[in-house]
């Protein structure tokens, strides 16, 4: 599991040389993949940990808040999940606040070198600014990397079909329902992380018992009925079949939007537990039937659709 650090001076738990990717990286796609491999590659021929620096909230939640994103891409443990498969070794986690907003450039890279004296890469993307009125830049990293002899490496933006790849992208593709545009710029298939919480239990009398996931503010799909792939806490790798909306024909269509996955051939109690849910195809708009008898049979056909679709 990749560690978790609580703030610039906790760097100070990691020795040994230290290689270190600077940014937000919501999302983690292939443009942030690519400022990682960077770090990974490095501790892996020079020897040493390799780590993100990233900050909680999104620093634009803070200083435009009228602007920001309504949903992430990523929560920070998910993150934490996805990190691990790109191999690195841990990850730092700033709080973004007002007050830090106002720190200098310098005084934000020399906190670091004092934090971690053994700091030998640091990357980021070409264009990442940072410090007080985001007066730190790529030219202001290089310096300080001569000066202290680190390697400051800034990555170029990774483009897709002509277009610099970003978190703004991806997420409207998913709002789109275009999946294989968000997949092609994430580099794997959109996945979102939620804990199983109790619902109505409806599902059990219809014969399709399925899980309500609580969503840690992650952007989620058009409604509708979806193939899925789920991984439990447990590392297990399961097929199932989601259904994202307000419920019409149980609700009248008035409840509060939710995620149901209804996992294929098990048995077993999931309350409580975090798992990951990745969105394989759509299946077909959601929709208010007539009774719960002509529910039933629809979601009988959809779940052989999606069995046979992954088998």
């Amino acid at each position: 599991m990749v560690k978790l650090i609580s703030g610039i001076n906790e760097l100070r738990e990691i020795k040994g040389p230290l290689h270190l990717a600077l940014g937000v990286f919501d999302g983690l796609h292939i443009g942030h993949q690519a400022v990682i491999a960077s770090v990974t590659s490095a501790a892996e021929s020079e020897g040493g940990a390799a780590g993100i620096l990233t900050f909680d909230p999104h620093p634009i939640r803070v200083l435009a808040p009228e602007v920001a994103p309504r949903r992430i891409l990523a929560s920070l443990e998910h993150k934490r999940k996805l990190l691990e498969l790109l191999g690195v070794d841990f990850m730092v986690v700033v709080e973004f606040t007002k007050d830090f907003a106002e720190c200098e450039a310098d005084h934000f890279l020399s906190s670091l070198l004092e934090s971690a004296p053994d700091l030998k890469t640091l990357a980021m993307g070409e264009d990442w600014k940072f410090g007080k009125n985001r007066k730190g830049d790529v030219t202001r990293l290089r310096a300080f990397g001569e000066q202290n002899n680190i390697e400051v490496i800034a990555v170029a933006a990774v483009m897709a079909h002509g277009e610099r790849v970003s978190s703004t992208r991806i997420r409207q593709a998913i709002r789109d329902g275009n999946m294989k545009a968000a997949n092609s710029m994430l580099g794997r298939d959109y996945s979102v992380l939620g804990t199983v919480v109790e619902g109505q239990k409806l599902g059990r009398t219809l014969g399709f018992p399925t899980a309500n996931l609580k969503v840690y503010n992650e952007q989620l799909p058009a409604d509708g009925v979806w193939c899925l792939e789920v991984t439990l806490a447990s590392g297990e790798l399961m097929k199932g079949v989601g259904n994202l909306g307000v419920r019409p024909s149980v609700e009248g269509g008035d409840s509060k939007r939710m995620l149901e996955v209804h996992l294929l051939d098990f048995c077993g109690d999931l309350y409580g537990q975090d798992m990951e849910v990745r969105f394989l195809e759509f299946v077909r708009a959601e929709q208010k039937f007539e009774s719960l008898e002509d529910l039933q049979t629809q979601i009988r056909a959809d779940v052989e659709f999606c069995r046979e679709m992954q088998a």
